[in-house]
């Protein structure tokens, strides 16, 4: 590629991002999702993030493991259960990390 092609690259990309993102500043207002759209969509981050998290918990070196020597899998059910009786994401955060930490080390 040369120098033209590059920048061409680097326009084109810049102008579909703000495209797709200004899109819902501009005409964000005009138009009104179904209230079932709306319901559906407040269940979109949290699809989301169980679908980032989920497999680096069960998955070890490519291959699903989802046995008890596993310490992701087993850390990240002790933050669920602490997250679950505390409700602190920050203490959540530690309390899994630390506990990654233990299981690592003695498994």
């Amino acid at each position: 590629m040369n120098a033209l092609d590059t920048w061409l690259t680097i326009f084109l990309l810049l102008l579909a991002t703000l495209i797709t993102r200004g899109s819902f500043f501009l005409i964000g207002h005009a138009v009104k999702l179904p209230p079932k759209v709306q319901h559906a969509l407040r269940y979109a981050p949290a699809a989301a993030m169980a679908a980032i998290v989920i497999p680096d918990l069960v998955m070890t070196n490519g291959a699903l493991d989802v046995g008890i020597a596993n310490p992701k899998l087993l850390a990240g059910i002790g933050a669920t259960l602490f997250f679950l009786a505390t409700r602190h994401l920050l203490g959540t955060i530690i309390a899994g990390m630390a506990l990654f930490t233990i299981l690592r080390l003695t498994l």
